[in-house]
C-alpha cells in the first residue's frame, strides 16, 4: 500500500511539473474581465483589473527583428521588461492615465520574453506586443 502511495505522489509531482513548465520566467496573477493571447509573434492583454506578473513568450525569426508595442492604463502602475539576450531589461513604465506606442529594434534571433509586472492592482489596461 505504501509503494502505491509513493508512486501516486511521484506521478502527481511529474504531472504538476509538466503543467507548470520549465520557463525562464513564470506568471502569477489575479484578474477580472481579462482577455489575453500569445502566439509566436504576437501578444495581447486587455483587462478591467489585473494584479501580478504575466509573461509572454515570442520568437524573433531573424537577426535584426523589431518589437513594436503599445499600451494604456487607466489606474495603477505597470513595469514591462524584455529579455531577448539573456538579460532582463526594463522596456517601459506606465502610470495612471498614461499611454505608450513605440518599438525596440535590433533584436537577436530567438526567444523574446515580455514580462508584464504590476505594482499593486491596476485597472482598465490594454497592451499589445508584436515581433516584426
Amino acid at each position: 500500500m505504501k509503494i502505491t502511495k509513493v508512486i501516486l505522489a511521484l506521478v502527481m509531482a511529474l504531472a504538476t511539473l509538466s503543467f507548470t513548465g520549465c520557463g525562464k520566467y513564470t506568471s502569477s496573477w489575479s484578474a477580472s474581465a481579462y482577455v489575453h493571447t500569445n502566439t509566436s509573434s504576437y501578444a495581447y492583454m486587455d483587462f478591467w483589473t489585473f494584479k501580478g506578473t504575466q509573461v509572454h513568450t515570442l520568437k524573433c525569426k531573424n537577426e535584426s527583428g523589431t518589437l513594436t508595442y503599445s499600451g494604456k492604463l487607466e489606474k495603477g502602475n505597470v513595469i514591462v521588461y524584455v529579455d531577448y539576450d539573456g538579460t532582463k531589461k526594463e522596456l517601459f513604465r506606465l502610470g495612471e492615465g498614461e499611454e505608450i506606442n513605440s518599438s525596440l529594434k535590433d533584436l537577436k534571433e530567438g526567444t523574446v520574453y515580455v514580462i508584464f509586472e504590476t505594482d499593486g492592482k491596476c485597472e482598465n489596461g490594454e497592451f499589445e506586443f508584436e515581433i516584426e
